[in-house]
């Protein structure tokens, strides 16, 4: 089992000697991956729900920080030599895919090949809104900006016609460091479960039955003739910071999850133990 830290870029690791402490700290304890949240913007006052919290709001107000996903990771990678940097998730439908697949393949050029692209269709309407960008279609929307990155990473001299994105004889460089960047597809919902099935390269419920949803992704793979098995699973299990979290691990094993995440709140108040912090937790789960 391999375990990652979600959260990564919010709370008191938004400043700059945190953010790459926590970093240092996870590589030094055997964590494999710190994980970042996404929004450009937060409105004071939206009537969009947030899908994991029973509140329907997101935790904190519009005035906390959330840095960028991928400077916050170029910064941590900066700090670390193993560490994978993921974005779990950066909400696609808002990116340009083109200005996206350019970053990502530098970031992970820079880093030696150790991004994981987590991306999702977002939840909040208003904040969709006042980027400009519609709300509605933005899955298939998604789809074919995901099929835009691994075109402009695969070769140069890329041609590509969708509904959404039209170029000729194109070539965006430097490349990944080994070809591609795992995507990774974010959300609680069956439609993201399929999503990950047909076009993931992984596949990270934030919520709902989550023997359900992962079994509907490996499903979903296996109709449309790719390997089931490589899709690579990353879920949170509650158990996993109870009284039994060997019990929890072996739980989610069963599952067919290679990856429980840590929420990086759970560190937050550590400050300058924060390397010790990481080092008990993981000796706690026996890891």
């Amino acid at each position: 089992m391999e375990y990652g830290i979600v959260f990564a870029n919010t709370g008191p690791f938004t400043a700059p000697a945190a953010a790459s402490a926590l970093g240092k700290a996870a590589e030094a304890h055997g964590i494999d991956s710190v994980w970042t949240v996404e929004h450009v913007l937060v409105p004071t006052e939206y009537e969009s729900t947030y899908p994991y919290a029973p509140t329907g709001k997101m935790p904190g107000t519009a005035d906390n920080p959330i840095p960028d996903p991928l400077i916050w990771l170029t910064w941590v990678a900066a700090a670390t030599t193993t560490l994978k940097l993921a974005t779990g998730i950066v909400i696609l439908p808002q990116r340009n895919p083109a200005v996206l697949a350019k970053e990502v393949a530098t970031l992970d050029q820079l880093s030696g090949g150790r991004v994981l692209l987590g991306i999702g269709v977002g939840w909040l309407e208003e904040e969709f809104d006042a980027l400009g960008v519609p709300f509605a279609g933005r899955g298939e929307r998604s789809d074919e900006y995901t099929a835009v990155m691994r075109a402009l990473w695969a070769g140069d001299d890329v041609s590509f016609k969708g509904e959404h994105v039209s170029f000729a004889g194109m070539s965006a460089n430097p490349k990944p460091a080994n070809a591609t960047v795992p995507i990774v597809i974010g959300g609680h919902s069956k439609r993201a479960a399929r999503r990950a099935g047909e076009i993931g390269d992984g596949f990270f419920p934030g919520a709902g039955n989550l023997p359900e949803l992962l079994d509907m992704a490996r499903q979903k793979a296996a109709d449309a003739g790719r390997d089931p098995n490589t899709l690579e699973m990353t879920a949170t299990h509650a158990g996993l910071f109870g009284d039994d979290p060997a019990a929890a691990i072996e739980e989610a094993e069963s599952w067919g999850v290679h990856r429980l995440t840590i929420p990086a709140f759970m560190f937050a108040r550590a400050g300058d133990g924060l390397s010790e912090a990481v080092g008990e937790f993981m000796a706690r789960i026996g890891s």
